[in-house]
């Protein structure tokens, strides 16, 4: 789930549920797309289920570039929680502040 801060953090376009081991056999879900693709690159979840040993994102830094959506500026929280047999296995939750770079320089 994505949220807002405005007078605290609010429900903000996004949310939903995705099924991490469906997605990563077969990506189907566009919103997942993104936030996958966003810590790819900084995990070692690079295969389907089941997982062994821990899970790791090391060294995140947002890259923009990646978000694929509008993002007006302001602060925001992605919060997610994982179920691994239908039992909770960890939480996750990710705050960052975005700008927009309204002159968008060539």
């Amino acid at each position: 789930m994505v949220f807002k801060k405005a007078n605290g953090y609010k429900p903000w376009i996004l949310q939903g549920t995705i099924d991490v081991c469906r997605y990563l056999r077969k990506p189907y879900s566009a919103f997942a797309k993104i936030i996958f693709d966003l810590f790819q690159e900084f995990s070692n979840i690079n295969h389907t289920c089941p997982f062994v040993g821990p899970l790791v994102v090391k060294n995140f830094y947002l890259r923009s570039e990646l978000l694929r959506l509008p993002f007006p500026t302001g602060d925001y929280l992605m919060s997610g929680q994982c179920f691994f047999d239908k039992k909770p296995q960890f939480d996750a939750n990710v705050s960052f502040m975005y700008t927009e770079d309204l002159l968008k320089r060539s």
